[in-house]
């Protein structure tokens, strides 16, 4: 039986992500900015979170750890390479490592860079990824504790994916990101389809997120720091963690 994801929004511009297992009832809070938002959420479907699954330690992912495990006793699994940050953890786990809810198996992947600890949930079983602030739909997380290397590595990681992987990142930032990439890969047609379709949706008040990884790699720059053509608008041709780290500077400063 295939996994529900219930997505709704929270704070300024998080999605919130519930993951319910209808087999065993099972259900378990992807992160927790909000904790009164994800509890009224999941009394709304008739869920009763049963787990947290934190992708790394800042407040609007993990800060509303404790009240919903004192509201509903659920047991917390955040990742190992945060360094005791996280609040009420009962399992620390790193990449390599699987959690589960109920007969639902997700293997834990480091997607290390915008913090040194961040993991992504991958559930092989329904082509689904929760990857936290690691890759955004056309962009990537800051790296506020990673170098370059490191991040390029984990999106890496996430673009070896199947490309029919669906991607539930965090925040609804595409059409920054959509212009930003524009202005970087002007002749990408692919690229230009998708920014026509994400100001469609913005317009219209409508999400942009989950996205799927295959049109993420045609289009996200950050998933293309290896494309040749990348590399020489950005003038590192032949040096992709150099590209990368050149489109990171000029997001940040777009």
């Amino acid at each position: 039986m295939p996994i529900e994801i219930h997505q709704f929004p929270c704070l300024s511009d998080n999605y919130g992500f519930l993951a319910h297992d209808p087999a065993s009832g099972e259900t378990a809070a992807i992160d927790t900015p909000d904790a009164d938002e994800y509890l009224r959420q999941a009394e709304s479907k008739g869920w009763t979170i049963t787990q947290v699954w934190n992708t790394h330690w800042h407040p609007d992912h993990a800060g509303g750890n404790l009240a919903i495990k004192e509201t509903t006793g659920c047991t917390i699994t955040a990742p190992e390479g945060e360094g005791g940050k996280i609040a009420g953890v009962d399992r620390a786990v790193k990449a390599g490592d699987r959690v589960t809810l109920g007969s639902i198996e997700a293997d834990v992947m480091d997607v290390a860079g915008h913090t040194l600890g961040h993991i992504a949930y991958h559930l092989p079983s329904d082509q689904v990824a929760f990857v936290g602030d690691s890759v955004f739909a056309l962009g990537c997380g800051r790296m506020f504790e990673g170098t370059p290397q490191m991040m390029w590595d984990s999106l890496k990681r996430i673009r070896a994916l199947p490309p029919e992987t669906v991607l539930y990142c965090a925040h609804e930032y595409t059409l920054a990101n959509a212009e930003f990439a524009e202005s970087i890969d002007p002749e990408n047609l692919i690229l230009r389809d998708y920014v026509k379709n994400v100001r469609g949706k913005r317009a219209r008040d409508e999400w942009t997120v989950p996205t799927q990884l295959g049109r993420e790699i045609a289009a996200n720059p950050f998933l293309r720091a290896d494309d040749p053509v990348l590399q020489q608008a950005m003038g590192h041709a032949g040096d992709e963690v150099a590209t990368f780290a050149a489109i990171r500077t000029a997001k940040d400063n777009f």
